[in-house]
């Protein structure tokens, strides 16, 4: 029996879309994800609809403003921090419309702290990352954030199940002491590990399915599974064979995993067989149940959509709906 919150042979999006139309990118998502279906969002928009103001909007008692080296820190609201918090009010609105009756999970997506906490600057100018205490606040007021933005969504969404993704591209950089100070000139020292995971772990919401989309190299399995978070979502191309007992180990413990399969952006994905195929192969190599292969990998396009066109992503997420099905329809391929 399927234990996770979706069906069987489910397939949904990492977050972002290409465009300014939120009502018609919000449908596209009902319409080819029906089984997962997630809060569409739209960078192009603008300030305050990217992946860093939009997140900070959540954040509580922590006002932001756009300065020219970017998000920073301020001691009261200005016009940056209303646009993105307006941004995000509307896109709700329109959900709330389009999501009438809809009863299933549904996803979220939020910026992870460490990714904050390596683009926001504080008052002074450097990042957030070189304070230690610094990063504690924000990791508090983020999770006091997200737990006002879930109620909110399932007020507006009252048979949606919700699941929060914490999107991570920074955590590798914090982890490997790679991230530049604000002058540019230096390195912020590395997080260790424990740390990094005591942090994100923080911000979890309680009871709730939640995952991590992490879509650089080198991805943290350990800290991810010591954080506690239900699923881990990755690039499937960007996996090396060495991470192969890492996510053996996580699938065996019972972590979904979020596969991305199908490039952001392209002129046309490729056949179902094929976009299947590197979860079949994974799962064979790790000699798994074939019975559990469309359960616990639900498959996703390798990143966001922002950068493709509106008709790419569109087919992006009906490919990867149909190269679910084929998970679920062909299990000997997978033994």
């Amino acid at each position: 029996m399927n234990e996770f919150p979706w069906n069987a042979a489910s397939a949904t999006g990492v977050g972002s879309h290409p465009g300014d139309d939120y009502a018609e990118a919000q449908r596209v998502v009902f319409g080819e994800l029906p089984d997962m279906p997630y809060l569409a969002e739209l960078p192009g928009r603008g300030v305050g609809a990217d992946m860093i103001g939009r997140s900070a909007s959540l954040l509580v008692e922590l006002p932001v403003e756009v300065q020219p080296s970017g998000w920073r820190f301020v001691d009261r609201p200005g016009r940056d921090a209303r646009r993105a918090r307006d941004h995000l009010t509307r896109d709700l609105d329109t959900l709330e419309e389009i999501a009438q009756g809809y009863t299933g999970p549904f996803k979220i997506q939020v910026c992870g702290p460490w990714t904050l906490a390596g683009a926001i600057e504080l008052h002074y100018g450097d990042k957030t990352l070189a304070d230690p205490g610094a990063v504690r606040d924000l990791t508090d007021s983020l999770a006091e954030g997200l737990a006002l933005h879930v109620a909110d969504v399932r007020a507006r969404v009252p048979g949606a199940k919700v699941l929060v993704q914490l999107d991570e591209p920074g955590l590798p950089g914090v982890l490997q002491g790679t991230v530049p100070t604000a002058s540019g000139f230096g390195r912020l020292a590395a997080v260790e590990p424990p740390t990094a995971a005591e942090r994100l772990r923080a911000v979890l919401p309680p009871d709730i399915f939640t995952l991590v989309h992490c879509c650089a190299p080198a991805v943290p399995f350990k800290v991810l599974r010591a954080s506690g978070v239900n699923g881990i979502s990755l690039d499937a191309a960007l996996l090396r064979r060495r991470d192969e007992d890492r996510i053996g180990e996580a699938i065996e413990a019972g972590t979904a995993l979020f596969l991305g399969v199908v490039p952001g952006t392209g002129t046309r994905p490729a056949d179902k067989g094929v976009v299947a195929k590197p979860a079949i192969e994974l799962w064979r190599r790790l000699g798994f149940d074939p019975a559990g292969l469309a359960d616990q990998i639900v498959l996703t396009p390798s990143c966001g959509l922002a950068g493709a066109s509106p008709d790419y992503a569109r087919a992006a997420l009906a490919r990867c709906r149909e190269a679910a099905v084929v998970l679920r329809d062909t299990p000997e391929d997978a033994g």
